[in-house]
């Protein structure tokens, strides 16, 4: 079980993709990482060596990741709601930023429930 930048990698999947649960890791920059290192990015996570591990952890250094890289992103959205950006704002208020529509699918920024309308009530039948 290897610990990377405070980060505890999973074991029994590819170093290619184990590398991707660190904050700031995508898959590309796994690859360059093992290519930079000259690891395979086929063997699994818990076949790596001491210095494998260490090699990764060095390359990584180059980075910014896990808590600099939510410090920076967190910084810079304060920034803009201090200038008082339109960003900003709809960072603060919840919003989607970056230009999509609201009248729908909006749901997963506002953190609205589906509500399911139907074709109406009907009135229950009177004994007539």
């Amino acid at each position: 079980m290897a610990r990377i930048a405070g980060v505890t990698i999973p074991d029994n999947k590819r170093v290619e993709i184990a590398l991707t649960y660190i904050y700031g890791v995508g898959l590309t920059t796994s690859q360059q990482i093992l290519k930079a290192t000259k690891i395979s990015g086929d063997i699994r996570a818990k076949d790596l060596t001491a210095q494998q591990v260490n090699d990764i952890r060095n390359a990584l250094s180059d980075y910014t990741i896990e808590g600099d890289l939510r410090r920076e992103i967190n910084d810079n959205i304060k920034r803009l709601r201090e200038i008082g950006a339109y960003r900003g704002t709809r960072h603060a208020s919840g919003l989607p930023v970056r230009g999509q529509r609201t009248k729908t699918n909006s749901r997963t920024r506002r953190g609205n429930k589906r509500v399911t309308m139907g074709s109406g009530r009907r009135p229950p039948a009177s004994p007539t």
